[in-house]
This record gives C-alpha cells, sequence and structure tokens, in this order.
C-alpha cells in the first residue's frame, strides 16, 4: 500500500516521475520548434508575415478544449500557447531579419 510508504520515499517517487515528465516536455518542444522553424524559413523565402493570427486563435480555441477534456484549466492551456507562439513570432522574425535562430547557451 502506497499509504504506507515513508513520506520522503513517496516524494522522492513522485518528484522522479515530475522529472521525467518535465524532460519529455523539454524533448517535445524541441521538436514542434524545429518544425515551426522549418515554417519561418518558408515563410521568409516568400515574404510572408512571421505571425498568423487566425491560426493563432484557431489553435489557442482547439488546445482551450483540449485542455478543459483533460482536466486542466484551459485559462493556463491558452497562456502556454501563447507563450509559445510568442516565441515563435520572435524565430520567424530573426529568421527573416538574420537567416539564422539566435540561442542561449
Amino acid at each position: 500500500m502506497a499509504e504506507e510508504r515513508d513520506p520522503a520515499a513517496q516524494l522522492l517517487s513522485l518528484r522522479q516521475s515530475i522529472d521525467n515528465v518535465d524532460a519529455a516536455l523539454v524533448h517535445l518542444l524541441a521538436e514542434r520548434f524545429k518544425f515551426t522553424q522549418q515554417v519561418g524559413r518558408l515563410k521568409a523565402a516568400n515574404d510572408l508575415p512571421p505571425a498568423d493570427p487566425e491560426r493563432e486563435r484557431q489553435q489557442i480555441t482547439k488546445l482551450k478544449a483540449l485542455a478543459a477534456e483533460s482536466h486542466l484549466d484551459p485559462a493556463f492551456g491558452e497562456k502556454f500557447l501563447n507563450f509559445i507562439i510568442a516565441e515563435v513570432i520572435h524565430q520567424h522574425e530573426q529568421i527573416a531579419n538574420t537567416g539564422v535562430i539566435e540561442t542561449q547557451s
């Protein structure tokens, strides 16, 4: 029974699981940004604007619905996607202006 385990051991186990999820999120975000950087290069090569407000609205609507279905606060889902969208637009602007993405090491 998990309830009978030492609280310190439970805490360690939960934190290890959280660390695993965090690692997976970082890897997923890295993959997502590989694709959005390709989109940025395509947009720059074809003189398309870095932002696409209509697509962004559609994505936010979809993500909020997914968040609600997953019992995650839809407002948090929207904030998270807005953060990602802002970074994507920033990267698209960098690509359009310099041809590269500047990253911090």
